[in-house]
């Protein structure tokens, strides 16, 4: 089979990459990815004598009709994905994520191409704390952020190919991911290097927001599931079960690394924080027979402070001047 990975350098489209090489291997694999600030070549090294990575833009219409030209299986994982800087600067995330799912469909349908569309579980908007309903793949969709809008929007584009033109394609919405190789400016890394360097971590706001937590390889394990099983135009929503609110979160991080539970600092919530996160996965679980590894979170989140203890060389360049930005907003 010949693999076409979008974004495949970075953090979770790298782990499905190494996933991939481990255990399919007969798989031919390509990486398409733009390396902005959130791709790493270094994601990729451990896997570079088995991958072709190919530097470029989704949204470069002859790189991708060629690449998809010669795959079997597109799966897109390419995004911009960090709410924060969706908040700061809306027009990349229209760019990859409207446009660069276009020029992909558009590919896909011209040469019968299989097709996996990556997305998140924050188009479905958010859920009240004390709301015992989690979101289905009948949930309406209510994004609240430039980021969130721009997924619901490819989200629908790919549905729409789907009706209209045939193509061969299924949508994952996954709750948070989190494992190695996640940049340092993401909630659960950050804390993590934080506590690495002796620091105390930062919560927004009381910590009360919740999110359905999930390890990456987990998550990616389901991919694959829904790649081999789907049924083609179906959308599948991947979770573990992994509610925390972010308070839970830091303490638990707290406990692992041998600090006391309020050792940490609060910081001024951001805007329009979604509430609470909550995944239904029924149907991956009863229909394909998916179901996770890491069902401890705790467990789960060891092994991740293992992994960035164990690779400061890929954290560390990036970490002073995430914090250094962070700094400048009081966060």
């Amino acid at each position: 089979m010949r693999v076409l990975v979008t974004g495949g350098a970075g953090f979770i489209g790298a782990n499905f990459v190494q996933q991939t090489v481990r255990e399919r291997p007969d798989a031919e694999v390509t990486v398409l990815d733009a390396l902005t600030y959130a791709g790493d070549r270094g994601s990729l090294a451990s896997v570079a004598e088995r991958v072709t990575l190919v530097e470029g833009s989704i949204t470069d219409v002859a790189l991708v009709d060629r690449l998809v030209g010669e795959s079997d299986v597109v799966v897109h994982f390419a995004a911009e994905s960090h709410n924060d800087n969706s908040l700061d600067d809306p027009s990349p995330f229209v760019q990859t994520n409207l446009v660069g799912t276009f020029t992909l469909l558009e590919a896909v349908r011209k040469h019968g191409t299989r097709f996996h569309h990556i997305s998140t579980d924050e188009v479905y908007g958010d859920l009240e704390l004390d709301d015992p309903a989690k979101f289905t793949p009948e949930t309406p969709y209510n994004p609240s952020s430039p980021y969130s809008s721009t997924k619901a929007g490819s989200d629908l584009l790919v549905r729409a190919w789907v009706r209209s033109f045939g193509v061969a394609a299924t949508i994952s919405n996954c709750s948070n991911n989190y494992g190695p190789y996640q940049h340092v400016e993401k909630f659960i890394p950050r804390q993590i290097t934080n506590l690495i360097d002796g620091l105390r971590p930062r919560l927004y706001g009381a910590g009360l927001n919740v999110r359905d937590w999930i390890h990456v390889e987990d998550h990616n394990a389901a991919v694959w599931t829904i790649i081999d099983k789907g049924r083609i135009g179906e959308t599948y929503l991947i979770g573990a079960d992994g509610e925390r609110n972010n308070l839970e979160v830091v303490r638990t991080l707290l406990e692992l690394f041998g600090r006391e539970p309020d050792d940490f600092d609060h910081v001024a919530d951001r805007p329009g924080h979604d509430l609470r996160y909550a995944i239904d996965a029924t149907r991956l679980r009863d229909e394909l027979g998916w179901a996770p590894r890491y069902t401890e979170f705790k467990d789960g989140l060891a092994a991740t402070i293992d992994w960035y203890r164990a690779n400061e060389a890929w954290w560390r360049p990036a970490k002073a001047a995430t914090e250094a930005k962070y700094a400048r907003t009081g966060q």
